[in-house]
C-alpha cells in the first residue's frame, strides 16, 4: 500500500507541472489513494500528441508514433516520439535556469544563464533526424528486454539554439577533451537525487560539428517540457540518448564519458556478430554511434485497397546517421527485383530526404512494397532483421506496407 502511495504521490508532483495547476492538499491525502485526475490522465492531451500514437511504458512515459502519422516532412509536436527514462523535471524556473561547462580538461568552469546563452552566442537552425537506438526492438527474435518500439521512434524536426562548438571555445578546453557528457534536470525513477536517470554524451568531434546544438526552440516555438524544454543538447544522427534534454551541465571529459547508460549493455552492441541470445563481455560492447541507412514508408498506411487501374503513389523518408542517402528503391516481389524511386537531398545536413514512387501492379492480388535505402558508402538496408544483440539497438530492415489490389 505504501509503494502504491508513493509511485501516485510522485506521479501527481510531475502532472501537476506539465497542466500548470498545483494540486491542492496532496499532503494530507490518505495512504493507498488514487486521485480520480490521476486515473483518468490522459497522455495524448496532457503531451498534445495524436491518439494514433501508441504508449509502450507510462513510468517513465515512452510514446512512439505509426508510420502513416510521421508523414510530413517536418515532423510536428503531435507525432514526435516521447523517450524517457526518469521522470519529468518539476517547478522549473526558467529566469533561474543555468548551463554549466565544467570537467577534466576544463581549467575555468564557466555558468551561463538562459539568457546570456541567447544573446551572446548566434542562432541557427537545422533540420535534424533523432531515432531511439532501439526503434524496431519489438522484431529481434529471441526478443531483446526495452521498450518494444516498432517503426515510430524516429522525427526530423526543426531546431533553434546556439552552437555547442561556440560555448565551448568561448568556455576554453583543453587540448586533453576526447569526450563531452551532459547532466539534466530529470529524476530518477527511486526519486534519489543521488541518482542520475541517464547522463550520456559523444566524442568531442560531435560537440564541434556546425549541427551539434544547445537548442531552445523546436519548430519555432519552446521546447515542450517532455522533449527538453527550456534547454536540451542535439546531436542529429546519433542515438536521440545522445541529444539530452533538461541541460544544467556539460562536462568536458579526458576519458570516454562514464555516465549512466554508457556503460555495460546500455546504447552499444556487441564489436563483432555474436549469436542470438549469446551473453557478451562488457568490454566486447561498443558504443553506438553513428546510426545505419534506414527508410520509413509514411504514405499510404500498411493494409490499403487499390483498384488495378490505378497507380500506387508511395512517399517517405530516408535517413543514414552522419551520411547522406545516395539511393532509394522500392520492391513488390520480396525484394527479387528492386526499381528507383525519386529522392530528395536534404535540406542541410543529418536531416532525413524524402523519397517518391508511383507503382503499378500487374495483377489483382496480395503485394507488400518494400522500400531500401543505400547510404553515399554504399551500404544498403537488409531485406530482413539484421545481426542480432542484447538489447535490441539498430533494426534497420526494410520497411513494408501490405497493399491489396483488386
Amino acid at each position: 500500500m505504501k509503494r502504491r502511495s508513493f509511485v501516485a504521490k510522485s506521479s501527481l508532483s510531475s502532472i501537476a507541472t506539465l497542466l500548470g495547476v498545483d494540486i491542492v492538499f496532496k499532503q494530507v491525502m490518505p495512504d493507498g489513494y488514487t486521485p480520480i485526475a490521476l486515473q483518468d490522465t490522459d497522455p495524448f492531451k496532457l503531451f498534445n500528441k495524436d491518439k494514433g500514437m501508441i504508449v509502450l511504458n507510462d513510468k517513465p512515459w515512452n510514446i512512439e508514433a505509426q508510420a502513416h502519422l510521421l508523414d510530413d516532412k517536418v515532423t510536428p509536436n503531435k507525432s514526435i516520439f516521447i523517450r524517457n527514462n526518469g521522470l519529468v523535471p518539476e517547478k522549473i524556473n526558467v529566469e533561474n535556469w543555468t548551463l554549466t561547462i565544467d570537467g577534466e580538461s576544463v581549467e575555468k568552469p564557466k555558468t551561463y544563464s538562459l539568457a546570456e546563452l541567447k544573446s551572446k552566442f548566434k542562432h541557427h537552425t537545422y533540420q535534424l533526424t533523432l531515432e531511439c537506438g532501439g526503434n524496431g526492438r519489438s522484431e529481434f527474435d529471441p526478443p531483446a528486454k526495452g521498450n518494444q518500439w516498432t517503426v515510430g521512434a524516429v522525427y526530423c524536426a526543426n531546431w533553434t539554439g546556439v552552437r555547442l562548438r561556440d560555448v565551448l571555445e568561448d568556455v576554453g578546453i583543453n587540448d586533453d577533451a576526447v569526450y563531452f557528457g551532459y547532466h539534466a534536470a530529470d529524476v530518477h525513477l527511486s526519486r534519489d537525487p543521488g541518482k542520475e536517470p541517464i547522463s550520456r554524451g559523444a566524442p568531442i568531434a560531435k560537440a564541434l560539428q556546425d549541427e551539434t546544438l544547445l537548442a531552445f526552440k523546436m519548430n519555432g516555438a519552446d521546447i515542450p517540457l517532455v522533449h527538453g524544454y527550456p534547454l536540451r543538447v542535439i546531436a542529429g544522427g546519433w542515438p536521440a540518448s545522445v541529444s539530452g534534454k533538461w541541460l544544467q551541465r556539460i562536462s568536458i571529459r579526458n576519458i570516454v564519458h562514464d555516465g549512466t547508460k554508457m556503460t555495460g549493455t546500455a546504447y552499444r552492441v556487441p564489436c563483432k556478430p555474436v549469436a542470438p541470445g549469446e551473453k557478451v563481455a562488457d568490454e566486447d560492447m561498443c558504443i553506438i554511434e553513428s546510426m545505419p541507412v534506414k527508410s520509413l514508408i509514411t504514405y499510404p498506411k500498411s493494409g490499403a485497397i487499390l483498384s488495378k487501374s490505378k497507380k500506387l503513389s508511395i512517399r517517405g523518408h530516408a535517413w543514414a546517421g552522419e551520411l547522406e542517402v545516395a539511393k532509394m528503391e522500392y520492391s513488390i516481389d520480396f525484394g527479387a527485383t528492386w526499381n528507383s524511386c525519386s529522392l530528395q537531398r536534404p535540406v542541410n545536413r543529418l536531416a532525413w530526404q524524402h523519397f517518391s514512387a508511383d507503382i503499378s501492379f500487374p495483377q489483382e492480388g496480395y503485394y507488400e512494397v518494400w522500400a531500401k535505402a543505400t547510404d553515399t558508402n554504399g551500404v544498403g538496408q537488409p531485406m530482413l532483421l539484421p545481426g542480432w544483440n542484447p538489447k535490441g539497438y539498430l533494426n534497420n530492415a526494410c520497411h513494408r506496407i501490405a497493399v491489396k489490389i483488386t
